[in-house]
């Protein structure tokens, strides 16, 4: 495999979070769109990835453009001012292209640093790796299906978390190794089960590969990913995760908020000789939006910010850092949650029309909530640890 390097993957590179800002207006415009079709479409895709948004995270060595998790929240949640379902898209991309990191440097370079190169996939090891051998190369024949195959049929390579079986990991339990497989768009056959309430654009289909074999350069073992030289391999995949659906849900809130500004200046509702912007209950439940939407946003980006500090002056992130990454990007998820629902309600009629980005976005943000990521058990998990009743890191 050879790899037609990025000649500095452009706009993102230079000022992601306004390179980002530049599409908003489209995305606002073409968000029925994308809806219809339950996924991104394609020339949007591949301007996103010309704009380098799918490597921003990926170490410039490997062929992506070395931003931080700073960069990463604030294009993802620019993004989500919107649409929801392509912001949802790229954070999946970008996390993809950190896994795919786990391959050798060649070999990840091989895959990232092809030129507007598109990645997405599923961390959960559902898959089943068998050690095999084709044509003289060794490797793993793969057989599992995945659920919430996010911009699957717009990527290029597609990850998938595997347990092989013939192999014992390092630790104490002896338990198989989880592997990190990455599959060609051709290898993984695509399932037509996306038909859901919100984040309809997201195309997250289950997919599916039987018996393909995986050459042994595109298989990680999952354990051995973090590569010291780079900081943002200290940050736990658990807590990137988390940390792009809680930027996806700021930007759903803010836009939420302003589309019921907007409609509160407009609107007179019906037997009332004032518009619902002089109304005191529409004055109240802006406040409390707004002071959720900012509160949490502070929180979020505090964490991020002192973790990435830690990572970058000292080559490591502590368990404090990882617990309260996994807190904040929950609490901003149900809080955003929370100001969207205010400003849905205090619209009144207006929002059950399906041509209201208010809809829209009451129901992209109650499937970001339902995401194992930002779940309510994370509050027992990160609870246990404030009480000094936890110390297995590896959750966080």
């Amino acid at each position: 495999m050879t790899a037609t390097l990025i000649s500095g993957a452009t706009a993102a590179a230079a000022e992601p979070a306004a390179s980002a800002a530049a599409f908003v207006e489209e995305l606002k415009a073409r968000a029925p769109e994308i809806e219809a079709l339950r996924s991104m479409p394609e020339d949007l895709s591949k301007r996103l990835a010309d704009a380098g948004f799918y490597q921003l995270c990926t170490p410039r060595d490997l062929g992506g453009t070395g931003r931080s998790p700073i960069d990463y929240a604030r294009v993802v949640e620019t993004l989500a001012t919107g649409d929801g379902s392509v912001a949802w898209c790229i954070f999946i991309g970008i996390t993809s292209a950190l896994a795919i990191c786990g391959l050798e440097a060649t070999d990840a370079k091989c895959i990232l640093g092809q030129a507007g190169v598109r990645t997405a996939g599923v961390f959960a090891p559902k898959g089943k790796a068998i050690k095999a051998e084709e044509n003289g190369v060794s490797g793993y024949r793969v057989t599992g299906q995945w659920q919430w195959g996010s911009g699957t049929s717009n990527a290029d390579w597609i990850t998938g978390g595997a347990m092989a079986f013939e192999e014992q990991s390092n630790d104490s339990t002896g338990s198989p190794t989880m592997v990190t497989v990455v599959f060609k768009r051709s290898d993984i056959t695509i399932l037509d089960t996306w038909h859901v309430s919100g984040l309809r654009g997201t195309g997250s289909n289950d997919y599916r590969v039987d018996d393909v074999f995986v050459p042994a350069n595109r298989a990680a073992v999952t354990a051995n990913r973090i590569r010291g030289e780079h900081p943002v391999f200290e940050f736990p995949m658990f807590g990137f995760l988390g940390i792009g659906i809680g930027a996806v849900a700021l930007g759903l809130a803010r836009s939420a908020i302003d589309e019921l500004v907007a409609i509160a200046k407009a609107k007179t509702p019906q037997g009332s000789s004032k518009t619902l912007a002089m109304r005191s209950s529409t004055h109240r439940d802006i406040a409390k939006a707004e002071a959720l939407v900012r509160s949490s946003r502070a929180f979020f980006y505090q964490t991020i910010e002192d973790a990435w500090t830690a990572a970058t002056d000292h080559r490591s992130i502590t368990t404090e850092h990882r617990r309260d990454i996994r807190l904040s990007t929950t609490h901003a998820v149900k809080a955003c949650a929370e100001a969207i629902r205010l400003m849905y309600t205090l619209a009144g009629g207006s929002p059950v029309y399906n041509d209201s980005p208010l809809q829209r976005q009451f129901r992209d943000i109650h499937v970001a909530t339902q995401h194992m990521m930002v779940a309510d058990p994370i509050y027992d998990l990160v609870g246990r640890f404030f009480l000094g009743l936890e110390d297995n890191a590896a959750q966080l």
